[in-house]
């Protein structure tokens, strides 16, 4: 499923270090702004421990993790709306991201210049709200001349719409985002439609210094305070020494480095997890002896939509799934056991998939 998670934040932040963290791409990554020009793009692999476990049972000849596509895009300036720096590339760039990953400088350090002069975390949180707000007005100033003619004519859609809009355009005039606006059944399909910038999902990544990592600083907590007031995520690693455990090739010495810092594992791991998350996906497994294998899927899909994402035939001609808990493969070790044991089901076209199920599909073309 191509559906991406798009890395923003002011320039120097440590976006660029952390998507060569990610991906491996090797973007450039300087102490100058806009060193992002051109936004690359990392198809990364979805660390889940499940996928290596049913690995372990099945002895398959391959394994087939899932994947998650992540884009770093340019740094934004304040006036990026009007097109200052590089603002009409950077906007849209970001509106073709189903997600967003927002990167926020929590750490002090001299030698890395920012470009407001100091560092403030809510500050440059609130120019890229700002910005982004901006541009949704103009979006939906634009939709707003379309229906008005419509809505006074006696229209009744035109008219919701149009009271709609309006509701939204007073909200974002109060410096909210999108996302925050509590929508009516009717409302729901409008507000998708606009695509507007700002009611993408966001989790807020603050990168911060070594001693850092575990428990967060000042910065930090004034980050996660204002998340919480507006329901987002927020994520704590260090971009730099995201880059030094990325170049220890050896297992063992990762694990050592990882035990020194207090952590149980990489924390750009935490991040593509919490990126498959944000953008509202989940896996299911196949398993076999040819290949142990792990799909991705929107949460709701039922079992013909998931079948559908191994062939289209597969939606067109199914008939049943029959569907292992992971739970119970792992626990009884192999899926001759779960079947003895009456463990598996047989599930039909209403059947709605849960993250971990292990997948058998038939169909008939």
């Amino acid at each position: 499923m191509a559906l991406q998670c798009g890395i923003v934040g002011l320039p120097n932040v440590g976006k660029s270090t952390l998507f060569n963290c990610l991906s491996n791409a090797k973007a450039q990554s300087a102490n100058f702004p806009f060193c992002t020009i051109e936004p690359n793009i990392g198809v990364i692999t979805v660390p889940d421990p499940r996928l290596n476990k049913l690995a372990e049972l099945v002895k398959p000849q391959n394994v087939m993790p899932t994947t998650v596509e992540i884009v770093d895009i340019a740094g934004l300036v304040k006036g990026a709306s009007q097109g200052e720096g590089l603002g009409n590339k950077f906007l849209g760039n970001i509106r073709t991201t189903d997600a967003i990953l927002h990167v926020l400088r929590c750490f002090d350090d001299d030698n890395i210049v920012h470009v407001d002069g100091s560092v403030d975390p809510i500050r440059d949180k609130e120019v890229i709200d700002a910005e982004l707000q901006l541009k949704d007005l103009e979006t939906l100033d634009s939709r707003k001349l379309k229906v008005k003619k419509a809505a006074q004519t006696g229209d009744k859609d035109a008219l919701k719409q149009l009271q709609f809009y309006e509701r939204l355009e007073a909200h974002l005039n109060q410096g909210k985002s999108a996302r925050g606006l509590d929508l009516e059944d009717h409302e729901v399909p409008l507000m998708k439609d606009m695509q507007l910038l700002t009611a993408k999902p966001i989790l807020y990544v603050c990168n911060v210094d070594e001693g850092s990592v575990v428990d967060g600083n000042a910065h930090v907590n004034r980050v996660k305070q204002v998340a919480e007031e507006e329901g987002a995520g927020v994520l704590v690693l260090g971009a730099a020494i995201e880059a030094d455990i990325a170049e220890l090739e050896d297992p063992e010495e990762r694990e050592m480095f990882l035990a020194d810092l207090g952590l149980d594992e990489p924390g750009v791991s935490k991040l593509i997890r919490a990126a498959y998350a944000l953008l509202n996906l989940q896996t299911y497994f196949t398993a076999g002896v040819k290949e142990v294998r792990a799909w991705t899927i929107r949460k709701g899909f039922t079992a013909p939509e998931a079948a559908g994402v191994i062939h289209t035939d597969f939606q067109k001609g199914f008939i049943r799934a029959e569907v292992m808990k992971y739970h119970d493969f792992v626990s009884m070790g192999s899926e001759l056991a779960v079947k003895e044991a009456g463990k598996l089901s047989v599930e039909g076209k209403e059947y709605i998939v849960q993250d971990g199920d292990i997948m058998h599909f038939r169909f008939n073309v």
